[in-house]
């Protein structure tokens, strides 16, 4: 289900791809510091810290190229959403031999607590996977997370309950440290 924004919001986004559709630069930029955390939270769901770096800006190279295609303006966010699980999903089926590879090595353990939390947060359902990532790493408030991705507000707010329960748990309950 969509969310209804303000018009003075689509107005603006419409204008915004409408002029990057023309060859904007200033207006895909404008674009690019709407949309680079959530699609940096939506890669992390995905995929690791490091890897999530780089491709945000293929994705936003694909997006440029492929700007003409989106239709609905207010689709914008889940487009480029979709464009970054395409592209971690292709990560994933380039770097397979490697990681397969790594794992039967052994594997790394992550040092870190963050990364142990990201490695958790990755496996947890699809479905609260990026809501948490764009809520814990990038920052974004849950209403910021609904108008970006196009999921209602009570979407949201369930996935993070949901998510934030089955994560806790993975990680050993509210009293771990």
């Amino acid at each position: 289900m969509l969310v209804s924004e303000p018009v003075e919001v689509k107005n603006e986004l419409a204008a915004l791809i409408s002029a990057a559709q023309g060859g904007d630069r200033a207006a895909f930029g404008a674009l690019y510091e709407r949309y680079a955390r959530m699609i940096h939270g939506v890669l992390l769901a995905h995929v690791s810290f490091c890897d999530a770096e780089d491709l945000v800006q293929d994705v936003f190279m694909r997006a440029m190229q492929q700007l003409g295609s989106l239709r609905d303006p207010a689709a914008l966010g889940s487009w480029l959403a979709s464009i970054a699980r395409r592209s971690a999903a292709d990560l994933h089926r380039k770097s397979k031999p490697v990681r397969e590879a790594r794992d039967r090595a052994g594997g790394l353990r992550p040092e870190q607590d963050g990364s142990m939390v990201l490695a958790e947060l990755q496996r947890l359902p699809k479905a609260y996977r990026e809501t948490l990532a764009l809520r814990l790493v990038e920052g974004m408030t849950g209403p910021e997370i609904a108008e970006r991705t196009g999921l209602s507000p009570d979407s949201v707010r369930v996935n993070l309950c949901r998510g934030m329960k089955l994560l806790r748990e993975a990680l050993g309950g509210p009293g771990r440290k």
